[in-house]
């Protein structure tokens, strides 16, 4: 199963080795073109449409791998593609709502994140397309099937594209809205994309006649509207973890702070990518051992990934703690090296997130998604008091330090959470063990 995990991680690894190469170059493009200010409302921009995507998106991909791992084990392609079809479905709903979240975000509360009103309507189509590119369902697809080596291709055309925009843009005439506009394209070219690849490695599921009977998928799956309520509170209460502090920097203390803080937390993201990989590749995983392996054995991966998150988040600690200074000055030059104490303090945080990626796989394939989101809720809180209380004081670092406390609350929350889950299915399986008739003595001669 940690092999399994671990080449399904090199998988990702290699694209996101790539990725993150050409988001750095980028990225450097961006902030030396734009300058603070104008990064500051392009980070604004982005942060909204990532919220937005986040509330109104449903994670349906989760869906798809908590339910769809058995399907597959079994063979049932028809109750799968159902599943599949009901995701998409609820994507296009969720679409439709954030639709009407950003026309009420920008057109009636711009002043609030501090946007230049000439900006507006640039920004709330930006939000528009980025709501659209649907590829939720369709990567829960591509990671219930095990092709984590297919997705690494279709994932690459993001970095990639915004590297040949950036560098195009750049060399033609930087503005603000190019950039809106090439990141937007690229995105919904991406999810075209995902949709193909869903379809040609499971044609028999991912046909569009699975739309007429798509509400069949609740009877398939029992508990997944309960499943699919919790996990969208808490990718909710992520969404406020991930991305309130910056909207909350930019309104505070406006777009040049907000552009200061946002290039740090892509780089303490850049850093820390190895966590949100570790988490595709363990959740697909750890939902699959749920499903086909002992406990022992299911405890034993949860034991082996939690070690290899402990040691990847000391290293990226390290890196920050040594370089993390020049690596500012690298990419936005000499006005962004005042972020290092917020970059530090972000990759703090990060580093509790990355040391706690086996947690939310095994609550939400043991069935206590509910735990989950509780520890969200007590991590956000945390997140907002420290907020409150630092930026007053410290000003954006304040800010980075309040994610940082969210984030060993979040750790300590859910890993106690986790272990009562384990020690009680450990608990019930020696119960079952213990009940079960013992074997006849063989016949005699």
């Amino acid at each position: 199963m940690l092999g399994r995990m671990l080449a399904n991680l090199g998988w990702l690894l290699g694209g996101k080795g790539f990725g993150a190469v050409c988001s750095l170059v980028y990225l450097a493009i961006l902030t030396r073109t734009l300058g603070l200010k104008d990064f500051g409302h392009f980070s604004l921009i982005f942060g909204t449409s990532q919220a937005l995507i986040a509330v109104a998106g449903f994670q349906t991909w989760r869906v798809v791998v908590r339910f769809g791992a058995e399907h597959v084990h079994d063979g049932q392609w028809d109750r799968f593609g159902r599943l599949s079809m009901l995701a998409g479905v609820l994507d296009v709903v969720g679409a439709m709502i954030g639709c009407g979240i950003a026309y009420l975000a920008f057109y009636q509360f711009a002043d609030m994140l501090g946007l230049n009103k000439s900006l507006i309507t640039t920004a709330f189509w930006f939000n528009v397309a980025s709501l659209w590119a649907l590829r939720s369902a369709p990567t829960g697809v591509v990671r219930a099937l095990d092709r984590f080596d297919m997705a690494i291709y279709v994932e690459a055309v993001v970095p990639l594209g915004r590297l040949l925009a950036a560098v195009a843009i750049w060399l033609t005439g930087p503005s603000l809205v190019r950039f809106l506009i090439a990141w937007a394209a690229i995105d919904l070219l991406e999810a075209a994309l995902y949709w193909i690849l869903a379809r040609r490695l499971c044609p028999q599921a991912i046909r569009l006649s699975r739309l007429k009977d798509f509400t069949g998928a609740l009877k398939d799956n029992p508990g997944v509207v309960k499943f699919f309520i919790v996990t969208f509170l808490s990718s909710t209460l992520e969404a406020a973890y991930r991305n309130g502090p910056l909207l909350a920097v930019g309104y505070l203390l406006g777009t040049r702070a907000a552009g200061l803080y946002r290039l740090a937390q892509q780089l303490a993201q850049g850093l820390a990518k190895f966590s949100t990989l570790l988490a595709r590749a363990a959740y697909a995983e750890i939902s699959r051992a749920r499903v086909t392996s002992a406990i022992q054995d299911f405890r034993k991966l949860i034991r082996q990934t939690s070690v290899l998150a402990g040691g990847g988040s000391a290293i990226v600690v390290l890196i920050v703690v040594l370089a993390g200074r020049w690596l500012l000055e690298l990419l936005g030059g000499e006005q962004f090296s005042g972020g290092e104490p917020i970059l530090i303090a972000l990759v703090v945080g990060a580093s509790f997130e990355l040391a706690s990626v086996a947690f939310e796989p095994v609550l939400h394939s043991t069935g206590k998604a509910k735990y989950s989101l509780a520890a969200r809720l007590v991590a956000v809180g945390a997140t907002a008091a420290g907020i409150l209380a630092f930026v007053p004081v410290a000003g954006a670092q304040g800010a980075a330090w309040g994610v940082a406390t969210g984030g060993a609350v979040l750790y300590f929350t859910m890993g106690l959470l986790t272990f009562i889950v384990l020690r009680r299915l450990t608990r019930e399986d020696r119960a079952a063990r213990a009940q079960e008739p013992a074997e006849p003595p063989p016949a005699g001669p």
